[in-house]
């Protein structure tokens, strides 16, 4: 098995563990608003339909708000215990469909294609960002949008190098980092998952960080025209990346 391959399995492995315990932990997070500044960023870049593609979709809290403006979303993930907790929450209201990210088939033509929260770090090689992305382009429709985030070094040092915990519901989840404050880009970084309660599964997430140089050759790769990139602090995006102030890059571009 290559290493490619063993990235895949690890994510899998790893959201099917977290997949019982993923919507309490981030129960704290004001998803609708994150998805609406998402959405205001493609817009702008032209976004004007209202079919959504959404690339490692989860549990569907990434697009739950998408569909309550109307759209109409097809969600993908390769760990099916998210995507059984996806159809839960949704009803059938959303097309959910297992699938690897870096081999995305043709699922139709979408107005958007996003991959958001964290998704893209579960990558581990340029190749797998440029596959990825070719993935997302060849299901867009004409003056279709392709958006997507990373975390920054400030995300690694901050989150994923100290310890998270979260009660809700008489459950206690803990996310430990990894002593990582000092890693150079393009380090790979490493965070384990525990608690008290009943279904609560421990594992280990690992995530890669892409610099923005290396995300703009992807992009390049991949056909893509770059639009624009922002960077996120606390919920508020800038034009620009500061790697050592905001917390994620977010990145939108056209065919």
């Amino acid at each position: 098995m290559t290493g490619e391959a063993d990235a895949g399995v690890q994510a899998r492995e790893t959201y099917d563990a977290f997949a019982a315990s993923y919507d309490e932990f981030n129960h704290r997070y004001k998803y609708e608003r994150w998805t609406g500044k998402l959405l205001e960023r493609a817009r702008a870049a032209g976004l004007a339909g209202d079919r959504l593609l959404d690339v490692g979709c989860g549990t569907g809290l990434s697009f739950a708000a998408m569909l309550d403006l109307g759209f109409e979303v097809t969600g993908c993930d390769i760990s099916p215990a998210m995507l059984a907790r996806a159809r839960e929450r949704t009803g059938g209201r959303a097309t959910l469909l297992e699938a690897d990210m870096r081999e995305l088939p043709v699922l139709g033509e979408f107005d958007l294609a996003w991959a958001v929260n964290d998704a893209i770090n579960y990558l581990l090689t340029s190749a797998d960002l440029r596959d990825t992305l070719i993935g997302m382009g060849r299901n867009l429709a004409p003056g279709g949008v392709v958006l997507f985030d990373v975390n920054t070094l400030a995300g690694y040092r901050s989150f994923f190098s100290g310890e998270t915990q979260v009660d809700h519901d008489g459950r206690r989840f803990s996310w430990t980092g990894s002593d990582s404050v000092e890693a150079p880009p393009g380090s790979i970084f490493e965070a384990s998952f525990d608690g008290e309660g009943a279904g609560i599964t421990p594992h280990v997430h690992r995530q890669r960080h892409f610099p923005e140089e290396e995300v703009r050759k992807a992009v390049e790769a991949s056909g893509l025209r770059l639009v624009e990139v922002a960077g996120e602090l606390d919920g508020e995006r800038s034009s620009g990346v500061d790697e050592e102030r905001h917390t994620k890059a977010v990145y939108v571009c056209t065919a």
